[in-house]
């Protein structure tokens, strides 16, 4: 128990180490699977530094409360591995649900934005203007974009800004058909805008009735996965449930257990998964 205790502090210690000292590298392959989710995410004060921090001292704590209540070092370690991966997926829920707002939110934006140049504002203006009249998730980055074109004067730069706030790809979409329409400007503007306002609805509304579809098969993947481990700490609050899975043939049952519950989960989500949306701006 010792050894497994020394083990687990001294692995946590050193990846808090690494995240904390370690410099990042500049890579020609993009940024890294973390950036893109914290990304996604819309925090922007958290560093990959940080969340490998985070998923080692929650996995740390988390393996070590285990190994009180269970007194089973192999459900401790596999316990700490697990928990360790929630601050991932709560990054990854958090992605989903402010991609899915940001989704609903961009066809009022963009008629807001025909309504306005209709009415006979210029397109920078119009887009300042959805800091006070826009959706309220969109708000507070509008605000970000119409201080910097205050403070610029350039329509290009202050996107870009909105671009690093939102990173969203229907955003990057979005910043992108707003550059064309700000080139192509007269007459056509309100088509192009037209255009851009059915586009994203369509994208959202086939988007949503398919995640909708398939929330079932996610659902019935974590229960399937959740049931047996739930089953698990009931019986280790027996003695004799204890000193079965203290063997060497209780440890391996364990580990197989556990291993193809990562795999049909994994299985499960891949039927069920929509692809990411690419993101085109950065």
């Amino acid at each position: 128990m010792g050894i497994v205790i020394g083990l687990l502090v001294g692995i946590g210690l050193l990846l808090v180490l690494l995240g904390v000292t370690s410099e990042p590298s500049v890579s020609k392959r993009g940024p890294s699977r973390l950036t893109r989710l914290i990304d996604r995410s819309g925090l922007e004060r958290v560093t990959p530094g940080a969340l490998v921090g985070a998923c080692a001292g929650l996995g740390i704590v988390g393996g070590f409360v285990i190994l009180v209540v269970t007194s089973l070092p192999s459900a401790a370690l596999l316990g700490a591995v697990v928990l360790g991966y929630v601050p991932v997926l709560v990054l990854r829920r958090r992605a989903r649900q402010r991609a899915k707002a940001l989704r609903s939110c961009w066809p009022d934006a963009v008629d807001l934005l025909a309504s306005a140049v209709k009415a006979g504002l210029s397109l920078p203006e119009a887009v300042v203007d959805l800091a006070v009249r826009g959706p309220e998730p969109l708000r507070p980055a509008f605000a970000r974009f119409a201080a910097e074109y205050r403070a610029t004067g350039s329509f290009d730069q202050a996107l870009g800004v909105l671009t690093l706030v939102l990173r969203d790809p229907v955003a990057d979409r979005v910043i992108l058909s707003l550059k064309t329409a700000r080139e192509v400007g007269g007459t056509d503007l309100g088509k192009v805008l037209a255009t851009l306002s059915d586009f994203v609805r369509q994208d959202a509304r086939s988007r949503g009735d398919i995640e909708a579809r398939q929330s079932w098969t996610v659902n019935a993947a974590r229960v399937a996965v959740a049931a047996p481990w739930i089953t698990l700490l009931l019986l280790c609050t027996r003695p004799e449930a204890v000193a079965a899975y203290r063997t060497p043939t209780g440890t391996l049952i364990l580990i197989v257990a556990a291993a193809l519950s990562v795999v049909a989960y994994r299985v499960m989500i891949a039927f069920g998964r929509l692809p990411d949306e690419p993101r085109v701006l950065r």
